[in-house]
Parts: structure tokens; sequence; C-alpha cells
């Protein structure tokens, strides 16, 4: 009877385990026939993976009747039972009546903790242990890392992994580098994963997610490679789940077709999570036409979610029309699309810039009684700024009020810059004095900077700009944009060159290009060329835009001295270009320099440049 209690959990037939306790209990069945000590353990397993509670219960109650809840094994079962149905204080109860507990049921309680969420009492276990003198192990080591909530109480298992040599076992050290992975520490995890001798492919696996998580892409592939070469580990699907991403995250089609291929010559071809997994991978790289294929090689294989990654792929490159095709096949194939499948619609026309299809689906969405996302939301905002539609942005705002979603801050940001570009000001200062108490996030503050810019109405942005620093809000890079481009509209030199000190000197920022440029061009415009030209200096290979900008400040000026050197450099990227010559050749007319006049139309002539005939426009109603 025992053997063949262990024999249907080994195979997993827990149920049926489980039939057959209750019909010898109820049955008038001989003692000798009934399930020993060693049984116990092998039913508690049963009732564990069922989330049974109340044959657990039943269990429990027969053990107390045989008088073996005291035995190691049994109690270890009965602790673990509860621990994994959530009855943490029933398991910290069984285990206080244990005089001697083993480290195989301190094991129990510490992995249920972790797993229970009591992080805490998981990691004061371990002092527990050392008082009762119980050496701990391998399985210690990982049930205490599960329950760590940040590295520094990770270290400290470490430190005594170490010190009772398990450090390299595989399932502590397995434990260790997903500590480490899930801290975002990847040096300490690379040298955990070097000192492991003999991997195996639940140490790969949780390597490459680790690597994934943390966007160190190209050594998931790297990882996956020294996988195949060796002996002690066979990618699974789960390792296949991984690489494929990767591949999809480095847009890396060659490797990623290596993926499928390997995948072909498995048994795991048609597998959902993977085929998903390259449809997704494929879909990434461009490659629309073979994520179709494995899409149609899967049949009836497929998940919402398998659906749901093919028309975002198709979305993804520019093939409407088949998404909305495989939308419309979705209740054919006796699935109904979720609100998933509905912002990916809205998300993807918004995209590419179809806006009338996105609200029609919104509108749809909504009829169905499914609320769309706040990305779908934000995407079609950023439509309607992109066509300055007030209409329809008015009637999505009415939307996120109906909703009670007007408070969440990135919403609120895409509604003010909505309102910005379509010239609404007012209504903008309405969804930004909502806030009694403002965002701290500067993309919040620069839709209204930028917006009080685009409208003309520079002196409010420097007034906002100068609230934002007093609420001790920090600016980012974006937000000097803003303000360096409103000085540059506006002429103020000064401040300008206050802002761009403060960006440096205060915030530690770098100047972009843009930065530079738009403050080379207020430099120039206002006769302040060697400045400018300092700036200049800076960036290594400036564009032809902010030369000729320079080269123009250079003409407004008289500057032929800057006016040569940079029309040479404009030259040099543009060699078929003869405005710059043209732009010098003028400054040296306007100061009566008539022979340097001929040698530039002399260097004009050599270069065989010919300045555009002047032309105009008529418009005949």
């Amino acid at each position: 009877m025992a053997h063949q209690i262990s024999q249907l959990v080994r195979n997993g037939l827990y149920r049926e385990v489980l039939a057959l306790y209750s019909q010898l209990h109820s049955a008038s069945v001989p003692a000798s026939f009934l399930p020993k000590n060693f049984a116990f353990p092998f039913l508690l397993k049963a009732c564990a993976s069922l989330k049974a509670l109340s044959q657990a219960q039943m269990l429990h109650a027969h053990i107390i009747r045989t008088g073996f809840q005291f035995q190691m094994h049994t109690a270890t079962a009965l602790t673990n039972v509860y621990m994994k149905l959530k009855l943490v204080e029933d398991a910290t109860k069984m285990f206080d009546e244990i005089r001697k507990p083993t480290i195989d049921l301190c094991n129990a309680v510490i992995s249920g903790f972790a797993q229970n969420g009591f992080c805490k009492e998981a990691l004061n276990m371990f002092q527990l242990i050392s008082c009762r003198r119980i050496r701990p192990d391998s399985v210690t080591i990982a049930s205490g890392l599960s329950g760590c909530s940040d590295a520094e109480q990770g270290v400290q298992l470490h430190c005594l992994a170490i010190k009772i040599g398990v450090e390299t076992d595989i399932y502590a050290a397995t434990s260790l580098l997903t500590m480490y992975l899930n801290c975002g520490d990847l040096g300490s995890a690379e040298k955990v994963y070097g000192l492991i001798h003999c991997k195996n492919v639940v140490c790969y696996n949780a390597y490459m997610s680790g690597m994934l998580q943390n966007g160190a892409h190209l050594q998931v592939l790297n990882v996956f490679n020294e996988m195949r070469g060796s002996s002690s580990g066979n990618p699974n699907l789960v390792t296949l789940i991984s690489v494929a991403s990767a591949c999809a995250k480095l847009k890396y089609l060659r490797f990623g077709r290596q993926v499928h291929g390997f995948t072909m010559k498995g048994l795991l071809r048609f597998d959902t999570k993977v085929g998903t997994a390259l449809v997704d991978m494929y879909s990434k790289c461009g490659s629309w036409d073979s994520a179709y294929g494995v899409f149609k090689e899967l049949g009836n294989g497929r998940s919402l979610i398998t659906w749901n990654s093919m028309i975002a792929g198709m979305m993804l490159n520019d093939q409407s029309e088949l998404a909305i095709e495989l939308f419309v096949q979705l209740e054919d194939n006796q699935l109904t699309p979720d609100s998933a499948t509905w912002n990916l619609m809205i998300s993807g026309f918004s995209r590419l810039g179809q806006e009338a299809e996105a609200f029609l689906f919104f509108r749809k969405m909504l009829s169905e009684n499914i609320l769309p996302s706040l990305k779908s939301v934000t995407s079609l905002l950023t439509a309607c700024s992109a066509l300055s539609a007030l209409h329809f942005g008015q009637e999505i705002h009415a939307h996120v009020l109906r909703s009670g979603i007007s408070d969440d801050e990135f919403l609120a940001t895409a509604l003010i810059d909505m309102y910005m570009k379509c010239g609404k000001t007012t209504l903008a200062e309405c969804v930004f004095n909502q806030f009694n108490i403002k965002p701290r996030d500067p993309a919040f503050w620069n839709a209204m900077i930028s917006g009080y810019s685009r409208n003309g109405r520079s002196e409010d942005g420097f007034k906002l700009f100068y609230q934002m620093l007093e609420e001790k809000v920090h600016p980012n890079s974006a937000t000097f944009n803003c303000m360096l481009s409103m000085c540059s509209h506006t002429g103020e030199v000064d401040l300008g060159w206050q802002i761009f000190r403060s960006m440096v000197v205060n915030y530690g920022l770098q100047p972009t290009s843009e930065q530079l440029y738009i403050m080379i061009d207020l430099l120039g415009r206002s006769g302040q060329l060697k400045e400018a030209q300092q700036l200049l200096g800076g960036i290594t290979d400036p564009s032809a835009s902010v030369l000729a900008s320079l080269l123009g400040a250079c003409e407004q000026h008289a500057d032929f001295e800057l006016g040569e050197e940079i029309a040479r450099e404009l030259s040099a990227l543009e060699p078929d270009n003869p405005i710059p010559f043209v732009i010098l050749s003028n400054i040296y007319a306007g100061l009566e320099k008539w022979k340097d006049v001929e040698r530039i139309r002399d260097i004009m002539s050599k270069r065989q440049l010919k300045k555009l005939p002047a032309s105009s426009t008529i418009g005949v109603i």
C-alpha cells in the first residue's frame, strides 16, 4: 500500500492518491492496510500540490490519532503543507511543538515564511538555527535568499554560505546569483556564476533570465552558446523564450533564426509560449512575414497572447490592414479580444498616424464596456496633439474625467501637451492647476513651459521655471531645451548664458548638441561671435545647419575672418552648395573688399559652383 501511494505521487497523480486514501479511511479496512508513517509525507505533498485544505486537515487529525505528529518527516511535511496553503500561523504552531527540529524542518519554515512575504521572520530563523546549534545546508541558504529584500541581507547569507562551504553548491549558488540579479548587481552575479563548475539547466536559465531583466541582452546570447557547448545543461522552453526575447531586444534576426531552427529540431516546435516568443522576435526584427509563418504553423495551439503578439507585430511593421484582419478572425477562432487587444489596435493606429481608425476603435471599445489603458489614452492624446484635433482631445478628456483617472500624472502631462498644441493655454492651465501638490516629474512642468513658449507667452514660461525651482523640482535636459529655446526666441542673451551655466554647474548636466546649437544661434544673432565660436569648438562634428546659422550671423555683423573659416567648414560638408561662398562674397562686398570678392568668385568658378537664380511664386486666384 505504501509503495502504491508513493508511486502515484511520484507520477503526479495527486487526486488519485487522495481518492485512494479516502476510500481506505472510510471503509472498514484492517489497520495493517492503512497508510503508515512513511506514507504520510507523500499524501501531504499531494494536498500541498492540489491546495486541498480539507484533506490536509483530515490527514493531520489521522496523524495525531496514530501518534506520528512528532515524527520528523511527517512534521516537516505538515509544516510545509500549511505554509503552501498560506496558513502560516498553523505551520508556526506545528514547528513550535517540535523540541528538536531538524534542518529539513527549519528549511520548510524559512521557505514558507519567504513565500508568504514574511521576509523578516524568514531571516530571524537563522538566529534560532544558530542558537539551537543546527548546521544549515545549501537548502537553508537558498530558502533564506528567497526572502531577502535587499542586497545587504543577501551578502550576509552569501558570507554564511562561504563559511559552511556551500557557496559553489548548484542549489545555493543559483539562488545567490538570482538574488544579485534581482538587486541589479550584475558584477557579483557574474562572479558567482563563474564559480559554479557543474551548471545545470536551472542555473543557466536563472542567469539568462536575470541578465535579460537587467538589459544585458548580449550576455544572454553568450550564455546560450556556452550552454549549447556544455554537456550538463540542455536548453528547454524557458531557455528558448529568454534567448528569443534577447534577440528581439537586440534585433538580431540571424541569431533569432538559429534559435528557431534549434526549436524545430527538438520536441518544442509546437509549444505555444516558444511560438509566441518567436512571433514577437521576428516582428521586432522587422520580419513580419516570418512571424506570420510561425503564427500560422502554431494552428490550434495559439493563445490570445499569441494573437495579441501577432497583431502588435503587424502594427509595428506598418501592416495595419492585416492587423484588422487578425482582429476580425479572433472571434472565428472562439476567442474574445481582451483589453490588451483593443489597446494594441488603438496604440498601433495612433503610432502610424491613422488617427481616424484609432478613434473608431476607441469608440467601439467603450461600446463593448472595456476600459482603455492609460497607454491607449495617452497615445490618442498624442495623435490629437499632432493633428491639433481639439474636438477629439476634449472627448478623450471627458472620458478621463468620467473614469476618475484624471489625477494620473502621465495622463495629465499628455492632456497639457494636447491643449497647448491646440492653442488652448487656459484649458492646459486648468489641468495643471487641478494638482494642489504639483508632481515632481519634470516632464509635467516641461509640457507647460514648452507650451507657453509655443503660444508666445514666454514670460509665463520663465515664471513657471522659477516656480519649478522654488518647489525643488529637479529640471532635466528637456527643461533646459525649453528654456534656452525661449531665450533664443526672445533674444535674452544674458539670461540664456545664465541658464546654460546653471545647467552645467548647478545640475551637472552635459550640454547636448541641440542645446549648444541653440546657444550658438543666440550668441551669433546678438553679435557675440567669439563666444559662439568657442561653443562651436566643443562640438566634434557640427551639423551644416549650425554652421549656416553662424555664417548668417557673420554676415549680419560683417565678420569676414570668422565668416571665411565657417564658410570653408560648411563647404567641406556640402561641397556642391554655393551658398556659403555667396554669403562670404556678400560679407566682403558689404565691406567694399572687392579683391576678396573676386577671390571668392574665382574659387566658385574653379569648383563650378553657380549662384542659384532668384525666383518668385505668384498665386492665381
